[in-house]
């Protein structure tokens, strides 16, 4: 007799069929849990609006959880709801004591700071934040480049399903070409070696994998920034190279700016800040930054006005 599956077994499945990241499908596994268990093991189908709103609001004062993390719970019971036991919430008109918000100016360092920092990093972290600030980029679209995604011939750089699922291109910097290009070169002989040791294969987003099979060995597909070692994928099990951890070039950044000596609270996400307000100086730049809104990028509109003028992207 075949065994009825649980329901975060469900809500993992469902999770992988729409291919959210692990990281989404680690946060919403939890906050479901957790809205169960508050309920004493409640089965979700048997609580509506009434229990949602007791739990979230439960968050903001007990709790004391930041909007954001509040907005995560919320957005993995709805998910639980909607994608999972098919139920419409638009009618129930969920309203909560909502966690208070606060508005955080962005940190932003100078050129000569952003210089200082990338100097007292070593090796392909120097290389991934020297890309991060030349480019605007996030850091987890640095890290999810590919090989094919830098176009040397147009020198550009495709960002691909990025946040709010957006693509864009960006200039590739053309002090960072010869770099890349010898990084390229690096990956393409790592690849060999794996493909030589009996692995070799690389993470395919979507349903790439089935379409085309063959694709998860090519050099073409191989992160840009691969891990020192193979290891295995927390989903297939499979062993392989992935990208660097985030938490790892985050360690880095945060050794380099002591080093430094610079007394800021920096974060890998401080270099697109950075990135933004210095090319403000010299026009207007939502679509560089692939930000969804106008009133995104106009966080940094105070910072506008300075003296110094750059021509196109530069960074140390």
């Amino acid at each position: 007799m075949m065994q009825k599956k649980k329901l975060l077994d469900i809500v993992r499945d469902k999770i992988r069929v729409k291919h959210y990241s692990i990281s989404t499908e680690r946060t919403y596994l939890y906050w479901i849990k957790y809205y169960i268990l508050f309920h004493n093991k409640k089965h979700p189908i048997e609580m509506e609006k009434a229990e949602i709103e007791l739990f979230l609001t439960y968050l903001a004062t007990q709790k004391r959880v930041s909007p954001t993390t509040q907005n995560q719970a919320f957005s993995a019971i709805l998910f639980l709801y909607k994608e999972v036991l098919g139920v419409d919430t638009k009618e129930w008109n969920i309203q909560a004591l909502r966690a208070q918000e606060r508005k955080h100016i962005p940190v932003v360092l100078t050129r000569d700071e952003v210089k200082k920092v990338i100097e007292n990093l070593d090796g392909i972290y120097n290389l991934i934040v020297s890309l991060m600030y030349g480019c605007g980029l996030r850091m987890n679209e640095a890290l999810n480049l590919r090989i094919k995604d830098i176009d040397f011939g147009f020198d550009k750089v495709y960002i691909w399903d990025s946040k709010s699922l957006k693509d864009r291109t960006l200039p590739l910097p053309q002090k960072l070409k010869q770099r890349l290009l010898a990084q390229v070169q690096i990956v393409s002989e790592l690849h060999k070696k794996d493909l030589a040791d009996g692995y070799g294969t690389v993470y395919m987003p979507y349903a790439l994998e089935k379409k085309f099979p063959t694709a998860k060995h090519e050099t073409k597909w191989q992160f840009l920034f691969p891990m020192k070692n193979i290891s295995q994928d927390p989903r297939s099990k499979v062993f392989r190279r992935h990208h660097i951890h985030p938490a790892t070039l985050g360690r880095n950044i945060k050794v380099a700016v002591q080093k430094a000596r610079i007394h800021k609270r920096v974060t890998s996400h401080t270099f697109r800040h950075s990135y933004a307000t210095h090319l403000l100086q010299n026009g207007f730049i939502q679509e560089l930054l692939g930000h969804k809104s106008v009133e995104t990028t106009m966080i940094y509109t105070p910072c506008r006005g300075g003296d110094e003028q750059i021509e196109g992207v530069q960074f140390a």
